[in-house]
């Protein structure tokens, strides 16, 4: 092969390296700066991480499209904090918080919350006379004009409305009475319960667009997963994943079948990521159902929405 042939191959296989190496650095460079849009559980019950600490409660750290969104806090502020420390998890740079509803498990550790970060959004579920606060009309009783001022709610003088007393004052909530969207590719949804011991509690899950359809988090499901999923249905047919609190901790094996069954043969869901009061007898029934799209999700584990890894 003549010289000057030999010089020109030389220098296209360079130029050709020289792309594919800017082409592989710009890739690499793009992933690692996409959003990241992955769930970290920084409170429950069961798990394999020594360095946080288990305790009955659930709360979730989620990123996505570059936001930073608590979702419930847990049980004790003091284990919030630890949990969240030793996970490298910085309380202080929220966007937002989400409480599902007004258990103790799931909003004792504000607390710690408010002191780190004080002027941090809450949405929480608009729930009457709750420890969230509320506003009422003063004309919400009916009134008796016969009775003399002293014996009258506000001496017969009601106001407009009235203020009540919150357990966190100061804090801003921002309470929810219907399922809204609070952001971009961020739904809330807004059920409340019809089954016995939770009569009326009202509860906020959260959903979240994906390429591969919606993600649902969930803290208790105490209105049912199967209204909360149908629910979702309605802002996206295709679920990916449910992560969270299913509530089948004290169901029988029958209602449970029931349960696995609508959640994977009636409505397709992708992947489960069960956690908190969904019991152990309902793990093992969704494990089996779902074989190898079952995700561990334990105390301390980070579930990737894109790709969930189910070991």
């Amino acid at each position: 092969m003549p010289a000057k042939s030999q010089k020109f191959n030389s220098c296209v296989c360079a130029f050709l390296l020289l792309v594919c190496a800017r082409a592989s650095a710009a890739g690499i460079a793009n992933a690692a700066d996409s959003p990241k849009m992955q769930i970290t559980v920084l409170y429950d019950v069961f798990g394999s991480q020594p360095a946080l600490e288990k305790d009955w409660g659930y709360s979730a750290f989620i990123e996505y499209q570059g936001k930073r969104i608590l979702f419930d806090t847990g049980n004790n502020p003091g284990i919030l904090e630890r949990n969240a420390k030793a996970k490298g998890i910085d309380l202080t740079k929220l966007d937002f918080v989400v409480m599902s509803h007004r258990h103790g498990d799931h909003m004792g550790g504000l607390a710690y919350v408010l002191r780190v970060n004080p002027h941090v959004k809450i949405y929480a579920p608009k729930d009457n006379a709750g420890v969230y606060g509320d506003v009422w009309p003063g004309s919400f009783y009916r009134q008796d004009s016969s009775l003399p001022p002293e014996q009258r709610y506000f001496a017969g003088q009601p106001p407009d409305s009235f203020r009540l007393g919150s357990a966190w004052p100061g804090a801003d909530f921002q309470l929810v009475e219907q399922s809204t969207d609070i952001a971009p590719g961020i739904h809330l949804i807004a059920l409340v319960s019809d089954k016995p011991g939770t009569l009326e509690l009202r509860e906020l899950s959260m959903a979240v667009d994906t390429p591969s359809g919606l993600v649902i988090v969930v803290g208790c499901s105490h209105p049912g997963i199967d209204r909360i999923v149908q629910a979702a249905t309605a802002i996206n047919p295709r679920i990916h994943m449910i992560a969270g609190g299913l509530h089948l901790v004290t169901a029988s094996d029958a209602d449970i079948r029931k349960v696995v069954t609508a959640l994977h043969d009636g409505f397709k869901v992708e992947y489960i990521a069960p956690g908190h009061c969904t019991g152990e007898p309902a793990f093992a029934a969704l494990k089996q159902a779902f074989g190898d799209k079952y995700v561990y999700a334990g105390l301390g584990r980070t579930v990737d929405f894109a790709a969930p890894a189910s070991n």
